[in-house]
């Protein structure tokens, strides 16, 4: 069974290399406990999400105080995205808070995250047609009552985007999260690039909706979060 904290870090790790996080700033964090998680942490020689090691994981419970010897590590500014969403939502195991910069810019510029794609990314369509929402404020979530205003414009989703800031995304697992990340920067690229060409398509119509298939979790998340495990270690990450 794989240590939790390895999949945290293995996580940032996919989270830099994929683009979605770039520096020391992002985090990801795991339900361990009724009242205590896993996330990633800051340390006296912060090195950045790419080179995150289990050492840069640690346990805390859900308001942020760290379990056992500090070492020099400190929670994240913005821990109650990931200490309330927990405390919120029991179905919700995994939180990954990143700043993918096509998500930004269509924040920014009001770009509808819309179902215009199909067979070409299964997950990030339905993802779309299922609505992304946004939260409107560009602040720092560094305290539970953003969080809960965060929370309350994100409502049942598992995705979220943060307005001039980035995403918050959920799932059962670190692996579910971090694909739902992926996917949803995937939807943003697209959406970008379409912008940039001027071209406004249709969603997608309901018989071609049809037509597509769930392909199931142990495909949609657990052969992409495998693809994207030796990817990383081929890069020597």
């Amino acid at each position: 069974m794989t240590d939790p904290r390895a999949t945290v870090a293995q996580a940032c790790r996919i989270l830099a290399m994929e683009g979605l996080v770039e520096g020391v700033l992002g985090h990801v964090s795991v339900r361990t406990g009724e009242n205590r998680m896993l996330i990633r942490c800051r340390g006296g020689d912060e090195r950045g999400l790419m080179f995150t090691d289990e050492r840069d994981v640690r346990q805390t419970d859900l308001d942020g105080a760290l379990t056992g010897a500090a070492e020099g590590y400190a929670v994240p500014n913005e821990l109650p995205i990931h200490g309330e969403v927990l405390r919120a939502r029991p179905e919700v195991n995994a939180v990954v808070h990143a700043h993918p910069p096509a998500v930004l810019l269509c924040g920014v510029a009001g770009l509808e995250l819309r179902p215009v794609f199909g067979a070409y990314n299964i997950p990030a369509m339905r993802m779309a047609l299922e609505g992304v929402p946004v939260y409107r404020r560009s602040v720092l979530i560094r305290r539970p009552d953003l969080a809960h205003e965060m929370i309350a414009a994100m409502g049942d989703r598992p995705v979220c985007v943060l307005k001039g800031h980035g995403i918050t995304v959920t799932g059962a697992s670190v692996e579910e999260a971090v694909v739902r990340a992926v996917n949803l920067n995937a939807l943003a690229t697209v959406t970008l690039e379409l912008a940039r060409l001027d071209a406004r398509p249709e969603d997608l119509p309901d018989d071609d909706v049809a037509e597509l298939p769930d392909l199931g979790s142990a495909f949609n998340d657990l052969s992409v979060w495998r693809y994207l495990v030796e990817k990383a270690r081929s890069r020597g990450m």
